[in-house]
């Protein structure tokens, strides 16, 4: 495969500056992820909000003791993001040994034909792209083909510890597989691609618990 590099020149010197110090920062953390819309005629998830026996994931705070299945992390820091009308969160989960290696991703979706709305909830965990870029067209990683199905750019606002700006913008670009697999490549200011797979996650999967 043909690995692009993109070379971003004319920023303002402010922008180079917090590049360097987010550059600086990626070695303990990574940028958030986007959460893809629903594959065209795929099973909307369950409505969360409404079920009484399922924890709403998007009550967690900066701060809380979060179970995701068996583990445990402690939500270190959350991004809050918004494009024409969408919006989602991000979680950074820490898991104790001060890896900063998974997102948990909420976002809620508007049900079809003006049914209400559900939550989408997604584990995110990075993929090692080395220096790929996300294209047009279709990709090829870790021997499946990727589709773009959607790219754009989103304003976010930061809480906690993430290594990110406190406010911002980040470019997005949204694949997914034949076998509804999805992938995920996010910059922030312009910096360098980052990449991350998406696991669906069933409801009552995600509780947590907080210090009163």
């Amino acid at each position: 495969m043909t690995t692009t590099i993109v070379i971003v020149l004319g920023l303002a010197t402010v922008v180079v500056l917090l590049g360097a110090v987010m550059a600086s920062r990626r070695s303990r953390t990574r940028q958030p992820v986007r959460t893809p819309p629903a594959a065209p005629g795929e099973s909307p998830a369950r409505d969360l909000a409404s079920d009484p026996d399922y924890f709403d994931p998007r009550t967690i705070k900066v701060g809380d003791t979060v179970y995701v299945e068996a583990a445990r992390y402690r939500a270190v820091g959350a991004v809050h993001c918004a494009v024409q009308g969408e919006q989602w969160t991000d979680y950074l989960l820490d898991e104790g040994a001060r890896r900063y290696d998974n997102w948990l991703s909420v976002a809620e979706r508007p049900g079809p034909g003006g049914e209400p709305s559900h939550l989408e909830v997604l584990l995110w965990t990075d993929v090692p792209t080395q220096g790929m870029v996300p294209a047009k067209h279709m990709l090829i990683v870790d021997g499946v083909e990727f589709s773009p199905i959607e790219r754009g750019t989103a304003a976010f606002r930061s809480e906690g510890r993430t290594g990110l700006p406190e406010r911002g913008l980040l470019d997005f670009a949204d694949y997914r597989a034949g076998d509804g697999r999805l992938l995920s490549f996010q910059r922030v200011q312009g910096g360098q691609w980052e990449a991350a797979y998406a696991r669906p996650l069933t409801p009552g999967s995600v509780r947590a618990e907080r210090l009163p």
